[in-house]
């Protein structure tokens, strides 16, 4: 049986592996990591190994090297959520681009084959739409949940897509794997994503990224408007704001 001494410099290797993995710009190999721990060989790839099949690493496409699971993320970004100083000025941020928008903002994380609300500011408009935070939304019929499927591996996201129930929730709903496909592979080189009437009818929706300064994807930052108030072009002509917003709320994370 395992001493305490023992367990604690388990769970200390694991959580540098992670810390390791996080910081850097790509992708790592077990020996990558390890020029930097100096663990036993076997004990690094056993390590990586039952990271990757818990879901905080994930395999590069190729196979050489890991980059942060899907659990190591909503991790990061459940610490940021819940932290008291960080809740107040991600809130305060929000508010901001709230009103200098003129429409509902919110924060997302991915949550399996959804996205997570943990955060939004409502606009002051009586039209407006009612999503909760913790509310959870479709990934393939939403902004931030395209922007979600964008930054998988094409493996994961192919894989993610043959599982899930493509839902039709309007007409505009893309529920043919190849157009949706053909949409995502449209929004990459932007870097966004766009809900076109697609979740909800009479609703349109922009996202940007939430991303480390390593690059590691840890959520979406969105804003969503009635279409009879703002139009899609609109919208998106609005993405610099949430551009800006979003550097600022990644930087709360490296204060």
């Amino acid at each position: 049986m395992a001493t305490d001494s023992e367990k604690s410099s388990a769970a200390l290797r694991v959580l540098s592996i992670l810390e390791v993995v996080a910081k850097s710009s790509t992708p790592m190999t077990a020996t990558e990591i390890n020029t930097k721990l100096k663990l036993p060989k076997p004990t690094i790839h056993r390590l990586c190994t039952m990271l990757e099949s818990e879901g905080y690493l994930q395999p590069r496409l190729d196979g050489r090297g890991f980059l942060p699971g899907r659990r190591l993320s909503t991790m990061a970004m459940g610490i940021f959520s819940n932290n008291d100083h960080w809740r107040t000025e991600r809130h305060g941020i929000l508010k901001r681009l709230s009103k200098e928008v003129g429409e509902t903002c919110n924060i997302s994380i991915p949550d399996g084959s959804q996205m997570m609300y943990f955060d939004r500011v409502e606009t002051h408009w009586p039209l407006r739409i009612q999503l909760k935070e913790n509310d959870r939304v479709p990934i393939h019929c939403t902004a931030s949940g395209k922007l979600f499927l964008n930054n998988l591996p094409s493996v994961k996201r192919s894989r993610l897509l043959a599982k899930i129930h493509l839902e039709q929730f309007t007409k505009n709903t893309l529920t043919d794997i190849d157009k949706l496909k053909g949409e995502l592979k449209r929004l990459a080189p932007q870097d966004i994503g766009i809900d076109n009437e697609e979740f909800m009818q009479g609703m349109v929706a922009v996202a940007v990224p939430l991303r480390s300064d390593e690059g590691v994807f840890y959520g979406a930052l969105a804003m969503h408007a009635p279409s009879a108030r703002m139009s899609l072009s609109d919208a998106i002509s609005q993405i610099p704001k949430l551009k800006v917003a979003a550097v600022d709320l990644v930087e709360l994370i490296h204060e």
